[in-house]
């Protein structure tokens, strides 16, 4: 069995990173959140969120074993209800996956969306008569994954994983370090995607519909692999009545996917760093920009350097200067930029079972970090009994 079997803890040392997050330069902006910087199996780690939405509705996570290390990010539409699922479900369930098959492999982490996906509809189907918006509530879901030397990279949606490596004799241009993207974007504004979901559903000539400029699944939904947004795959779950209200076309059958692209890596000499985050910072920075600030910062902090260089960038769109965007309550603030969510994991090609004290992390333990339910609402009342926190088996 590979080395995802070390995860059964004898000890667990758990961050969610209130007192430290909340301080510095950021402390004038109550949406913001980070964790400057921690150690992993194999380099060290930075996470950082900036809320936006009156509920925050990006999730993430990091689980550091002394040879393996699993981030997650997650990015929910429709209310916060399936990222905090997610968070609470998926990691556990590729633990159990990977144990039953001798160690994480690319079908485990396949497995562990799949069952995902399913306990949310589950419990989607038993709560919808009294909590019918669940139907429409679902996440994106970016997962990386690092055991024995390769890297996994899986998603569903629109969050993006980008590799900063170190620039080959061929790379054109004069960066040293240079932009990977590792994951894919399920999101119908890539022609690509939009073309295999028409050719997926030839007998609908509104499977795909532009309005204002913009493409959407049945005039609804830009991305087309979620977790849950049950009401589009599966039609029978919904009234016709809440049909009639959010979709102006009828639905005979599901029109979007839980199954993750999934992409495995040997890890490389050249591999620096690593970027997950979700569609909050790309939308307001390229792969490059992302990784050439990265490349030039110090790493203490540098995930809220990309967090504030998409405010910026936010900002300037809108003819507005930064201390103006941090000004702007939540909910309001998403008129102006979305939840952004950044983990940077940096690669120091340690290898990737050896001796924990290498990297921080002791032989025994397990450390982790996980971001707040909500930034705004972040107190210590949230430490106790966190619906968020997976269940380490």
């Amino acid at each position: 069995m590979g080395c995802l079997r070390r995860w059964l803890p004898s000890c667990c040392c758990f961050d969610r990173g209130d007192g430290g997050g909340r301080s510095g330069s950021v402390a004038d902006d109550g949406l913001l959140w980070d964790v400057a910087l921690k150690a992993h199996a194999s380099g060290d780690y930075s996470v950082a969120v900036a809320q936006a939405n009156e509920a925050l509705e990006d999730q993430a996570q990091v689980l550091v074993s002394p040879a393996s290390t699993l981030v997650g990010v997650y990015d929910g539409h429709g209310g916060p209800d399936a990222a905090r699922f997610v968070n609470a479900r998926l990691f556990s369930l590729i633990q159990e996956f990977a144990s039953e098959n001798g160690g994480l492999s690319a079908e485990v982490i396949r497995q562990a969306f799949g069952a995902t996906e399913d306990e949310f509809m589950d419990m989607v189907a038993k709560s919808w008569p009294t909590q019918p918006r669940l139907v429409s509530v679902g996440s994106c879901c970016l997962v990386g994954a690092i055991e024995d030397g390769t890297l996994y990279v899986a998603n569903l949606g629109d969050s993006r994983a980008v590799l900063g490596r170190r620039a080959a004799p061929g790379d054109r241009g004069k960066r040293r370090t240079v932009a990977e993207r590792l994951s894919r974007d399920h999101n119908v504004s890539d022609e690509a995607v939009r073309r295999e979901v028409v050719e997926a559903h030839p007998d609908d000539p509104h499977i795909v519909t532009s309005a204002h400029g913009v493409w959407r699944i049945k005039g609804i939904i830009t991305v087309s692999r979620s977790i849950g947004d049950a009401y589009l795959k599966r039609p029978d779950m919904c009234s016709p009545a809440l049909m009639q209200t959010i979709c102006p076309f009828p639905m005979r059958r599901p029109v979007m996917s839980a199954v993750p692209s999934v992409r495995a890596r040997k890890l490389r000499p050249g591999d620096q760093f690593l970027i997950f985050a979700s569609d909050g910072l790309w939308e307001q920075l390229t792969d490059e920009a992302a990784v050439d600030i990265v490349a030039r910062s110090p790493r203490k902090g540098v995930a809220m350097r990309l967090v504030r260089a998409a405010q910026l960038e936010a900002a300037r769109k809108k003819d507005m200067k930064y201390e103006s965007i941090a000004a702007i309550e939540k909910g309001r603030r998403r008129r102006f930029h979305d939840d952004i969510t950044v983990v940077v994991l940096f690669l120091d090609n340690r290898p990737s079972c050896a001796p924990a004290q290498s990297s921080g992390v002791a032989a025994d333990e397990i450390d982790g970090t996980y971001a707040p339910v909500d930034v705004f609402s972040l107190s210590s009342d949230d430490q106790t009994d966190d619906p968020t926190r997976p269940v380490l088996r």
